[in-house]
């Protein structure tokens, strides 16, 4: 499965909540209400039978996102039809972790093979500021998830000018003595931000030259289908990673689109024109009809976003894209 520019399709991101007991700004604005009708969700089975035509189409791996998609209380039933489809390689999850203390293990057990855990600072007020959760359950998440025997166990920083951009080096030490991969994530111009806009956006390459002044970075490699820049830190075990998708964007080699909680296929997450997958299956199409729907949506996948243009503004908070 290819697009017009000939990027090869094998990587899904299915958002099964649109819900979060997280109010992030980048994410899930405060005070925001426009939540989808539970009705309106894809089903366990709707996942698992689409699951099943993009894994015929090419899709190897597939990533479950939110909001938070463990606030979902079928999560676990959802995860196993999804690994147990042919063809699906892998199911990883993201996560804000906060419940990561009761599902862990049950989640592992499911065949979720990775998680990407979020943490944008260690200071409990900042955490709190940022997120309105708590920072010590996230914590206790992280290690249950350790215990259950997730590997590797990648943490998600979100960088933003003047309010954890002093944590780099902190960061880094938690994560390399607890064995996690650390990466730093450029926030994007995606809905009414508040925090993550303009005036806090920190490109990554000022977070590489912290680091580098005080450890030396070795290029290296890492499983995965995302776009993060790996690096060795020193001679330890540690690896961190870049992910840029505003100062150096990587949409040349995007291999993935994006399934929404009421079944929109978002081709970009900088693209306000989804198309409605749910609507097909629920009037009776069949798995070849909606086969060529895919296949014909992806003939206008874009070249690359244009985040940082003035003339484009994208409004759907995060959370509604899975992000």
């Amino acid at each position: 499965m290819e697009d017009a520019f000939g990027r090869e399709i094998s990587y899904l991101r299915i958002s099964v909540t649109d819900r979060c007991d997280f109010r992030c700004s980048y994410c899930l604005p405060r005070g925001y209400r426009g939540y989808a009708a539970t009705d309106d969700w894809l089903t366990v089975a709707e996942v698992g039978r689409l699951s099943a035509i993009f894994a015929r189409l090419g899709v190897r791996h597939v990533r479950l996102t939110g909001g938070e998609p463990l606030l979902r209380r079928d999560i676990v039933d959802l995860s196993r039809v999804i690994e147990t489809t042919p063809g699906i390689d892998e199911v990883t999850l993201s996560t804000n972790g906060s419940q990561l203390g009761r599902l862990a293990l049950p989640l592992y057990q499911s065949g979720v093979s990775r998680l990407n855990i979020s943490l944008d600072s260690l200071d409990p007020e900042t955490f709190h500021h940022l997120t309105g959760g708590r920072l010590a359950a996230v914590l206790s998440g992280i290690d249950a998830a350790v215990e259950a025997g997730f590997s590797p166990i990648k943490i998600n920083m979100v960088m933003m000018r003047g309010i954890n951009d002093h944590e780099v080096v902190r960061m880094v030490e938690l994560c390399r003595q607890k064995r996690l991969t650390l990466r730093f994530i450029e926030a994007m111009p995606i809905g009414d931000n508040g925090i993550a806009s303009q005036e806090h956006y920190l490109p990554l390459s000022e977070v590489e030259r912290e680091l580098r002044r005080h450890y030396t970075l070795h290029a290296t490699v890492m499983r995965g289908s995302g776009p993060a820049r790996y690096f060795r830190v020193g001679e330890s075990a540690l690896v961190v990673g870049f992910i840029t998708p505003q100062s150096q964007h990587f949409c040349d080699s995007c291999n993935r689109v994006r399934l929404s909680v009421t079944g929109e296929l978002h081709l970009c997450l900088d693209s306000d024109a989804p198309l409605s997958l749910r609507a097909l299956l629920r009037r009776g199409a069949s798995d070849e009809e909606v086969s060529a729907t895919i296949v014909s949506a992806l003939a206008t996948k874009p070249a690359r976003h244009t985040f940082g243009q003035t003339d484009t503004h994208t409004l759907r908070p995060m959370s509604a894209l899975g992000g």
